[in-house]
This record gives C-alpha cells, structure tokens and sequence, in this order.
C-alpha cells in the first residue's frame, strides 16, 4: 500500500504557479529545456547531454554542496532524479520523495509497504531507477510488479495496476516511459525463469492497452528459434528504460538475456532475448528487431540504453541508435530500418572475433563453442559485461560517447544437463556453478573511464582506476564529464583530455545517474550515492572494505553563487 508521510501543507498552496506537468511537447522538448529535466536520459534521445556553460572546465574547482538529503536507505540508490518547476522528484525501492531543487527541503514522501517474500525474487538489487512525469503526476514502478500513478501536487496515490505476480519470477526496476501519451514499462526476472514482456498503459486510469512479449508464443514467428517448451521461462527481461524518436514514433527498447543462463536445453537463437526492438508506443507493435548475442551462455543481457544521435557514416549522415552492450561491443544501427552500421569492442573480448556487418551475427571464438557444448570457459568480458547498465553519456559537440567500463573476466562452470532440467518460473535459472569468479589481469586498473568513437569504437582517452565506476555519466556544452565512483567521490573531468579537474568525497559509494539543470540562472548538478550490487557485495574488492553504506541525494553549485550555510536535511 502507498501512503503519503509528509504533505504539510497542499503543494498548490506553496506554489500557486505549479504546472500541471507536463504536456507531450513539454517532453519532446526536454533536452532544450535545462530548467527542467523531464524525461530518463534528459531527452528522449537519452544523450545525457546539457548545453549549459556556466559550470565549465575553467571553473568547476570551484564547485561546493548546496544540501544534501538522506534517503534514509542502506540499499543502492540507482535513479535518476526529475525536476519539474523547483521540484526535484527522487525514487528507491520504498519510497518516492519531493524536494525544494534549491534548498533540499523535503515537501512530501510516499512510502511504499510490501507483501512478505517480495524481494525473494529480485536477483540484482533491491532498487529502483526513476519515474516519469506527464499530465500532473509521476509514474513508477514497485518492486512486487506493480506500476504506480502519483499525484506531483501532494504524493498520493492516483491509481495502481499489477503487472504480474512476484510467485511467477516477476519484479520491477524499471524507469517508465512516456511516448505518444502512453506509459510504457517493462519487467526484471529472468534470472527466475519468467517470460520477460514490455506493456503499455492509459496514464489517465492504468488500464492497459497493450502487452507485448519478449519470447514468442507458440506457433508465433521466432517460437522455432526454442526447443520444446523452452520459451515458456525464457527470460528475456526489459528493466532498463528504452529510447524514443517522436519523428518515427519508434521506441527503441532493450531486452534481456536467456533463461537459465546455462544454453543445454534451449539450443537455438532464443528469440528475442538479447535484442533490441522497435516499436510503435501506441500498439506495441514491433517493426524491426536486431539481437546482439544470439543463444547467450553468458549473461550478457541486452538492456543497456539506447542513446540516439546524427553521425556521418562513409560520408553519410545517419539517424543512429547506439548501444554499448555487455558483451563489450558498442553498436550503431539505423533508426528507421535496423541496418546495422557498425559493431566495434570497447574492451577485451575473447567470446567473439567480431561482428559479421552482412549478418548481424556474431563470428564466436573457440571459447563460446565451447561453453556451447557445456564445457568450462575463462570468458572476457566477465558476466557483469564491458559495460553494465549504468548509462553512457554523447556529446554532440564532440561526437564522442562517455562511459564507465570494466576490465575483468570470469570462469564459467556451466553445470550437467540433468541438474538444468525442469526448472520452474520463481526457481533461480543460473546452471552454473556458483559463486563466480573474477579474473582481473590488472588489480590497480579494474575500470576505466572512456571516451569512444562511436563508429570505431576506439578510445580517444581512458582513465584507469582502481575499482570500476558503477555511475552513469553526464556531458556538458561547458567541456565537462561527471560520474562517481564506488569509493564514493564524485568527479568532473575534462570532456577532451579525461583530466580530472574536480572531485568531492561523498558519503558513500556512487552508482546513480548524474543530472545538471539551471534555476534563476545558476546552474547545479544532482546525483545519488549509495553503492549497492553484484559487484560490490561479491567481488571481494578490497578498495570497498570501508565505504560506508547509506543513501543521500547530492545538489552542487559555484561557491562564487553561495549564499547561506551548508545545510543537509534528513529522509527521516
């Protein structure tokens, strides 16, 4: 159940000006609107890029708190937060919060009550990554598959509509999306053997209007692409937020990979596990498919972000859509049509030669035709992929794609057939031996962060580090790059060379996304720290032995435009 905790005083009577947000323009325009941040990504392309210049390489060692506010949580803190005139809007796990963008100060909270054993089927973090904003209220999903409506005003609860049934191997992470006047939301759980989907639903009463499933039914085209009734848990998760072009009124979505991980029983492609889909927001209709790893022993899912730009290909200018994927290549293809432009590694990969442009398809190494035939395989790179979710930035100025990435492989053990068998949706659907192992040629340089042609997918620069970054990044018109990382600074480098050029020691570790917006000409910047996940309660990294736990929002700006006393308010 969700129940308001603070409203003091009605929002209308605070701020008589509030728009009821926001109008589909409002969102087709949010990357030229820097006075608020509307959308996952700041745009519907998802750039994360900010054409602001106040706060600029010259300048940001200069850059000092405005406030800070706890969210009063020891889990990861992964969302993006929204701002919508002076309010910033914040999501985890149990709650939703609004807070004066200027001063931090709390003007309500919702929490969020669950059944008992919901978070027995959320495989990588009890977590959640943001909202969406339209026509007044926020949209977000809860981790017992539910998606929510919010009222912005006041923080109470407008409608709520289950999605599926936890038993079944359901939960939600995910960010919503508005396109076309639809929300649109999609599910984590093939790590439980569900059969993944995405949905789309009325923002006004929640009802929904369309489902459609990542793995075919029966009888449906890709069905002959699983054996027996291997689709019927496939997998095929979509808990990362999908991109979209208003022009083509295409959403460019993500999928997940394959249930159980171990391929014994599911020989074949696994369509569309893996894959990115482009559909029509307000059918769910899917007009071209394009997947990336075909059967997928490894983890390698498919749902990072899909950031979308304009880039000169053989001397063409091209509508792209581009995704630096787990399986440590970066791919660009055409919006309209799917063609695949390019396939480039970012980092080491063994699993793969290199993508056929003619097919699409991968050329696999000894190394996955092994693990193919169930035997055990060092793969590069580990499971935990070349990149993880945590979304990339590009700039347009520069042509070039921010992002952290990882450098380390793993061994994989795949278990017999026998114990693979007949596994049911809410089981765990690893078959493979467990825990993993991580495999590191260079203790000291277990990440990078880089800066990538993204035709080529060659590093311009690359900043080693000791523990891998589990941060978004964010790109600026000022020359700027910011991301946090795990040991807890939050850092601004410089956009050409990957000098560092500021960075502040946060309270905890760093695995949110970054946002910069502009309020009575001042510029700030907001992050989220944190650090929960895989990586960090399995690694064994010992960079993470003393990082404290503990989740706060962050709100930064120019000592030159402070006015008043540090201040930190309390979730409690």
């Amino acid at each position: 159940m969700m129940r308001p905790t603070v409203v003091a005083i009605l929002m209308s009577v605070i701020f008589p000006m509030l728009a009821l947000a926001q109008t589909t323009d409002e969102l087709k325009n949010d990357e030229r609107t820097p006075d608020d941040v509307l959308t996952y990504g700041m745009g519907y392309g998802q750039q994360r890029f900010s054409p602001l210049t106040r706060i600029n390489r010259n300048n940001v060692k200069r850059l000092v708190p405005a406030w800070s506010y706890s969210m009063s949580d020891n889990r990861g803190q992964e969302a993006q937060p929204l701002l919508k005139d002076g309010i910033l809007y914040l999501t985890d796990h149990e709650k939703t919060v609004a807070l004066d963008a200027l001063s931090g100060k709390a003007i309500w909270k919702s929490m969020i009550e669950y059944p008992p054993d919901t978070t027995r089927v959320v495989c990588c973090g009890i977590v959640n990554r943001g909202g969406a904003l339209f026509d007044g209220k926020l949209y977000r999903t809860i981790l017992d598959a539910h998606v929510i409506a919010l009222d912005i005003k006041t923080g109470k609860e407008v409608w709520r509509t289950k999605s599926a049934d936890p038993k079944d191997g359901y939960s939600m992470t995910v960010a919503p999306l508005v396109a076309s006047g639809v929300v649109i939301a999609g599910v984590a759980g093939a790590e439980f053997g569900h059969r993944g989907y995405l949905e789309g639903l009325d923002p006004q009463t929640g009802k929904q209007l369309w489902r459609t499933y990542t793995i075919p039914a029966p009888g449906e085209p890709g069905a002959e692409t699983w054996p027996g009734d291997a689709g019927s848990h496939g997998g095929g998760s979509t808990w990362i937020t999908g991109s979209y072009d208003p022009d083509l009124d295409l959403v460019f979505w993500g999928t997940g990979n394959p249930a159980p991980w171990n391929p014994v029983n599911r020989k074949g492609d696994n369509l569309y596990t893996n894959s990115i889909l482009a559909f029509q927001p307000k059918t769910g209709k899917v007009v071209w498919h394009y997947q990336m790893t075909p059967n997928d022993p490894f983890d390698y899912d498919g749902v990072n972000e899909l950031v979308q730009a304009e880039l000169t290909i053989d001397g063409t200018l091209r509508k792209v859509v581009m995704q630096a994927n787990r399986n440590g290549f970066l791919y660009v293809l055409e919006r309209a049509t799917g063609k695949l432009l390019a396939a480039n590694k970012f980092v080491k990969v063994n699993w793969a030669e290199r993508i056929d442009l003619a097919t699409g398809r991968p050329v696999w190494t000894e190394v996955t035709k092994a693990a193919l035939e169930g035997k055990s395989v060092q793969v590069w790179p580990h499971l935990t992929g070349g990149k993880n979710w945590h979304p990339m930035s590009y700039s347009p100025i520069s042509k070039l794609i921010y992002l952290n990435t990882t450098s380390f492989g793993w061994d994989y053990q795949p278990l017999p057939s026998e114990e693979v068998a007949n596994l049911k949706p809410g089981q765990p659907h690893y078959g493979i031996k467990r825990p993993f192992v991580y495999i590191f040629d260079d203790p000291d340089g277990r990440g990078h962060l880089r800066a990538l042609d993204p035709v080529t997918g060659r590093s311009k620069w690359a900043v080693p580090f000791k523990s891998p970054n589990f941060s978004g990044t964010l790109v600026t018109a000022g020359g700027l790059v910011f991301t946090g990382r795990l040991t807890g600074e939050f850092m601004a480098v410089d956009a050409d060379t990957g000098k560092t050029l500021w960075e502040f020691q946060t309270s905890a570790g760093i695995v949110g996304q970054p946002i910069t917006w502009e309020r009575d000409g001042k510029q700030y910047v907001t992050i989220t720290n944190g650090a929960t996940g895989p990586y960090v309660m399995r690694s064994g990294d010992p960079n993470l032995a003393n990082v404290p736990a503990g989740g706060s929002v962050w709100t930064f700006k120019l000592f030159e435009e402070y006015s008043g006393p540090q201040r930190a308010t309390s979730g409690n």
